[in-house]
């Protein structure tokens, strides 16, 4: 074995990443290593590159396989056991103390940008710092906001506005003091204002990721974030392309977790792809290594899976169909749908058989949901008397029990209804613009017709969906939506979604009158010790909400995966809810 010949560093340092990829540390031939990988998207760019912006899953598996690397990281594993924490900057999973309110993490040695210039315990630090300016870093998970010990201002908002800010009131000596580093540079401290006993799942996220200080732009980093994987940005043009490739200042000796799966030589995407034509691309093995971002249109699922969703013997070995993590959903903007009886009258009246009929069926599109936390929760799930649960609830649509919740906000909420209903004014949809999209629209349309409430939709290019819905002054009446936990506990679940201080706020119920109260039970439930406990009020909150119907359920739902014949390595990383790309090759 290589790893036992003198030299070892030496020898490290002068293997080409090819070889390191190709298994080289392990003895084996490089057999994998080499050729590109593309990947085809309808969306015309990235949601976000910037580390500090990305939030979806899917996004932080790939971004987190080939760009950037972070404190700990999610072990690239099938299974359950692909939730397991692992040391990636760190060389372990963290060291806590002061009862949880306290976090120590060493860097390993030999971490390097792209320029080779080594990571810093500073530029982690500053990474963090971004998070804090909410005016221009936007998007991004607010879990450093909401758990740093830094001071909050009356209206809720933190004291430290981040790295940007010219005011002179911008409490930089309170985040100096949450977040240290040693005199070496190597140890970052992160001291929180609650304790936190899985704080090292915090830092898994790319949001914790470092940052060079002399090479951030603000906002416009998204287009050029500096590397600390094993590749790099050779170029990226919206509604073009993502050129990678290899980074050659990439250390794999200070990378195992990476060391022996950066496969490819080159890493290609390419955006504003029409559905139909990827489809046919993936369907037909036209570009044998290809890999789609994209679920199949409905229309095309009979062609890779049986009425059953198993996947049919020609796609046997480049195809899945799987429950993901997340649950789909419209939030509803309730600072504009100030009105309960007309919430509930929307739920009420939604056809879900016809809408899950046109996305597939149920054997591809998931079951009915009851609320915002999936069964696979375990102790923060229990039946919220919602969805299939509730005598009133009816797949079809109860336009009966809609209209009635109608004729009750004529006299409750009377100028909203008058809006809801008036043929030229209606309730607004944000939904990402696909055929399958469209569809729906009809439906929905429908429905809402059957009680008097006229739909309208706003359309939105997928790539730039979310920076749209999460933009207040953009945002429509309802945002179709979806969500995933964090990690295992609905901490990441019930704050994130409907409190003010949230990474996913979409809802915007903090002005309505029963927030008050739910938002004291979240807060006192992020320090409730008990996991079992917690786990319950978790349970509650979830039924509280929706019992105020700040979103109307959709599914706990599914997705498929397609690539091409000569793609190997293909497996569904459960806590990101995506494939592994970290782990594709292209087979020899």
């Amino acid at each position: 074995m290589l790893k036992s010949k003198k030299g070892l560093k030496v020898a490290l340092a002068t293997l080409s990443a090819a070889a390191l990829a190709g298994g080289l540390l392990t003895g084996c031939a490089p057999a994998n290593a080499g050729g590109t990988i593309t990947y085809l998207t309808v969306a015309e760019a990235w949601t976000h590159a910037d580390p500090q912006r990305n939030y979806t899953g899917m996004h932080i598996a790939w971004f987190g396989s080939y760009l950037q690397r972070t404190l700990t990281a999610y072990d690239r594993a099938k299974g359950a056991a692909g939730s397991a924490v692992v040391p990636d900057l760190a060389t372990d999973v963290g060291r806590a103390s002061n009862g949880n309110k306290t976090w120590e993490f060493t860097l390993r040695d030999g971490s390097t940008f792209e320029d080779g210039s080594p990571i810093t315990c500073e530029d982690i630090k500053y990474g963090v710092s971004r998070t804090f300016a909410t005016d221009i870093i936007t998007d991004g998970p607010t879990y450093a906001i909401g758990m740093l010990d830094v001071p909050s201002l009356e209206d809720g908002s933190s004291a430290y506005k981040g790295p940007y800010s010219t005011d002179a009131a911008n409490d930089t000596a309170s985040f100096d003091k949450a977040v240290t580093c040693s005199a070496d540079h190597k140890t970052i401290t992160f001291n929180l204002k609650r304790a936190v006993g899985d704080f090292n799942y915090t830092v898994t996220y790319l949001a914790f990721s470092p940052v060079p200080k002399a090479k951030d732009d603000g906002d416009q980093y998204d287009m050029h974030p500096v590397s600390t994987g094993p590749y790099k940005i050779k170029s990226y043009k919206t509604n073009d392309s993502m050129v990678l490739v290899r980074n050659d200042k990439w250390s794999a000796a200070s990378d195992p977790l990476r060391a022996n799966r950066a496969f490819p030589d080159k890493v290609v995407v390419k955006f504003g792809q029409a559905s139909e034509v990827s489809d046919q691309i993936m369907l037909s093995d036209k570009d044998k290594t290809a890999v789609s971002l994209d679920a199949l249109l409905p229309t095309n699922l009979s062609a890779v899976f049986d009425d059953k969703g198993d996947v049919l013997a020609k796609y046997k070995h480049r195809a899945l169909n799987v429950y993901d993590p997340y649950v789909r959903y419209a939030a509803v903007n309730v600072k504009k749908l100030n009105c309960l009886p007309i919430r509930q009258a929307i739920y009420y009246a939604k056809n879900f058989d016809s809408l899950i009929t046109l996305a597939g069926g149920q054997a591809f599109n998931g079951d009915p949901a009851d609320g915002v936390i999936k069964p696979l929760m375990g102790l923060d799930y229990a039946k919220t008397g919602y969805g299939p649960d509730d005598k009133d609830w009816k797949a079809s649509g109860n336009v009966e029990k809609a209209k009635s919740l109608m004729d009750q906000a004529k006299t409750e909420c009377p100028a909203l209804y008058a809006r809801a209903t008036d043929p030229n004014q209606g309730i607004f949809y944000d939904i990402a613009d696909t055929e399958t999209s469209k569809k729906a629209s009809a439906i929905w349309i429908e429905s809402m017709k059957a009680i008097g409430v006229t739909m309208k939709f706003n359309f939105i290019e997928p790539g730039k969906y979310y920076a749209v819905v999460l933009d207040a002054t953009k945002q429509g009446d309802l945002s179709a939506s979806g969500w995933a936990p964090d990690w295992a506990n609905a901490s990441t679940v019930i704050p994130e979604l409907f409190t003010a201080e949230g990474g996913f706020p979409m809802s915007q119920n903090w002005e309505d009158p029963a927030y008050a109260e739910f938002k004291k039970r979240s807060d006192a439930n992020l320090s409730e010790p008990d996991r079992v406990k917690q786990g319950k009020e978790w349970a509650a909150l979830n039924k509280y909400a929706m019992d105020q119907m700040w979103v109307i359920p959709g599914v706990f739902s599914k997705t498929q995966e397609i690539w091409g014949s000569k793609i190997g390595g293909a497996f569904f990383w459960e806590p990101q809810g995506s494939l592994s790309f970290g782990d594709l090759y292209i087979k020899k």
